[in-house]
């Protein structure tokens, strides 16, 4: 990509006026294909649209929703209404095509350098592809495009899908506020329940895991709050028969906190319900 589209020197302390400022004017003066990436949470990323829209009247923008795993971004896009006329494409929920992969990871125990080493594990596939028709973007696509991606998804780019993400013009980062983490963090470790997530879809099941996966890996959560919320990441696993992946998650989570009781008895329970009975009792042990 032209270096010229570069709006701003990346090791500029980033507050978040500053990057809405930046990525605004981006947006204003943007003409053609582009590639950039907004670090952010899922609801900070739908208040940033919103308000974007608002502030670049001047041009037509509209938003692309992953809401189910694809691994065809093209496709999607190429089908679009009205493409000819978008100049801005926001898109959203690339999160949901990595889920299988994090659950894969988990399952496995891959540590941090295995899970985003480019050569090792495979690649998850809709980055592969992104990867792999990065051209067929540029020459179709007349269209800025705008990846709202949560910060291990970022990761995921910057490491397993560079030839693609090498040819963003930007990117620009909207921290978490840690009042709001702890927040959202307390707010479902409180209200998280067996049955409540057996009750919901198997669509709201993954989006509630991947939103509890964007606390676990944000910078500002504590790690107390990390290990209860991956016992909820564990209780949804178990609620969809993913007993192997609800294991490791309570595994990661006595890891933390070997003393992490609640970990130990769901741990127990899960394999039992494997017919693991010596394990279980061992688990179970850990409690009393």
């Amino acid at each position: 990509m032209n270096q010229d589209l570069i709006d701003w020197d990346e090791n500029l302390l980033k507050d978040p006026e500053t990057e809405y400022k930046a990525i605004v004017r981006s947006l204003k003066r943007t003409s053609g294909f582009r590639l950039l990436f907004v670090e952010c949470s899922p609801a900070e990323g739908t208040k940033l649209i919103e308000k974007i829209k608002e502030d670049v009247p001047q041009k037509k923008i509209e938003v692309l929703r992953l809401n189910e795993p694809t691994n065809n971004l093209y496709n999607l896009v190429a089908g679009l209404p009205n493409r000819q006329d978008i100049n801005i494409l926001f898109v959203t929920g690339l999160e949901n095509s990595l889920y299988e992969y994090e659950l894969n990871k988990l399952k496995n125990g891959w540590s941090s350098n295995e899970r985003y080493s480019y050569s090792k594990k495979g690649v998850p596939p809709i980055l592969s592809h992104l990867n792999q028709h990065r051209e067929k973007f540029r020459d179709d696509f007349k269209i800025c495009f705008v990846f709202i991606v949560p910060v291990y998804a970022l990761k995921y780019f910057i490491h397993r899908c560079p030839d693609f993400f090498d040819w963003r013009s930007n990117t620009f980062e909207f921290k978490s506020d840690p009042e709001l983490v702890a927040q959202e963090s307390s707010r479902i470790i409180e209200e998280g329940d067996y049955h409540k997530y057996k009750s919901l879809t198997c669509e709201e099941r993954r989006q509630k895991f991947l939103d509890i996966h964007n606390l676990i890996e944000d910078e500002n959560n504590t790690d107390e709050d990390k290990e209860k919320l991956l016992v909820q990441q564990g209780l949804i696993l178990g609620t969809e028969s993913k007993y192997e992946e609800a294991i490791a998650a309570y595994d990661k989570t006595i890891k933390i906190q070997p003393k992490q009781y609640e970990a130990w008895h769901n741990k127990g329970v899960t394999l039992y319900n494997l017919g693991k009975y010596e394990e279980a009792i061992y688990a179970y042990d850990k409690v009393l």
